[in-house]
């Protein structure tokens, strides 16, 4: 049985994309360069000269001080202790959480796992094993959690922590280089370029989103941004190969309405999945607590971040780069050829 909704999505659609896409090319070279500022200067709230100024280290370290400024990095990234705790009853981790907090230590994280009856305790950096704070923290967790009982207790250093934010950036470079190379291989150098201009736009607004609005950066929004990052490759893909497949069998049709053709040929699939997406992603933001809740911005805004870039940045940016897609060597049509059939 079908799903009823799906009806009240169009067949066929017949938008003119490409004529708003300098306009919307300008609005996202303008959102990318407020994100690059506002991950240099902790969200528009700090100087960047000045960060650099009071940083210590060679020129690389201090500009590394000042990109981690930019974030409010989570426990993963900057250090803190870890502590495993076991009840004979199940724990409530909310409850928990919110009498920690009481002692005003400062972030403090507590996670469940599958089995209720083992959880793990985060405390925020400086913290020692014989540190009065990680006593009192102990005392708190035993007296909101009757029987219980602690297993291991492991310290991890800033310099470990400011690794993890490296590598965890390295990890999403790397996802946009291959993504590249494959779109290179699968379809033309052109469709390389449009993909990998929308990667690039994806990961630097949603970078951005977390930089201005202070939202915790942690290890779970790295696996979202790469979630992200897959998300769009799909989507450019499904509109790429359609595109691919309407310049061979349109070949007397302009580039702009060959790409206008194919993202409507595509629409009502695109908006399926991200309904889809989104839908998961709000429950995730409503139900899955604070420890998912950076997680399910992440996902929220990269997605809707990820559609409009394989509509407005990867499929109107092929004309720019040469002839049509596949026939190298011939007369360039270009955006400014639009009206004009393209040579056989």
């Amino acid at each position: 049985m079908a799903w009823p909704l799906v009806k009240l999505i169009p067949k066929k659609t017949h938008f003119g994309f490409v004529r708003f896409a300098f306009f919307a090319s300008f609005a996202s070279i303008l959102l990318v360069l407020l994100s690059f500022g506002s991950m240099i200067s902790a969200g528009f709230r700090e100087s960047p000269i000045t960060l650099y100024q009071n940083a210590t280290g060679s020129p690389l370290d201090r500009a590394g001080a000042v990109l981690t400024r930019g974030f409010n990095l989570g426990i993963d990234f900057t250090g803190g202790t870890v502590m495993e705790i076991h009840a004979p009853a199940p724990i409530d981790a909310e409850n928990l959480r919110h009498a920690l907090e009481e002692l005003d230590l400062g972030e403090i994280q507590v996670q469940g796992y599958s089995d209720p009856h083992n959880a793990m305790v985060r405390l925020p950096p400086a913290q020692a094993e014989g540190d009065a704070n990680l006593q009192a923290a102990r005392r708190t967790i035993q007296a909101a959690v009757p029987g219980v009982t602690f297993g291991a207790t492991e310290a991890v250093g800033p310099k470990v922590s400011g690794e993890l934010f490296v590598n965890s950036l390295v990890s999403l470079g790397l996802a946009m280089i291959l993504v590249m190379a494959y779109i290179w291989m699968r379809f033309d150098f052109q469709f390389g370029v449009g993909a990998v201009l929308s990667l690039f736009h994806d990961a630097i607004l949603t970078l951005g989103v977390f930089s201005f609005f202070r939202i915790e950066f942690t290890l779970p929004v790295i696996a979202a941004l790469l979630t992200v990052i897959g998300y769009s490759m799909n989507d450019t893909v499904v509109v790429f190969d359609r595109m691919r497949e309407n310049f061979r069998k349109y070949k007397q049709m302009p580039p702009p309405d060959v790409i206008d053709l194919s993202i409507n040929e595509t629409l009502s699939r695109t908006l399926m999945t991200i309904g889809t997406v989104l839908i998961a992603s709000g429950a995730l933001y409503i139900w899955g607590g604070p420890t998912m809740r950076a997680f399910a911005i992440c996902m929220l805004f990269g997605t809707v971040v990820a559609t409009y870039s394989s509509i407005y940045i990867a499929a109107p940016a092929l004309p720019l780069f040469g002839d049509r897609p596949g026939r190298p060597g011939k007369r360039p049509t270009g955006m400014m050829a639009r009206g004009e059939p393209a040579p056989e």
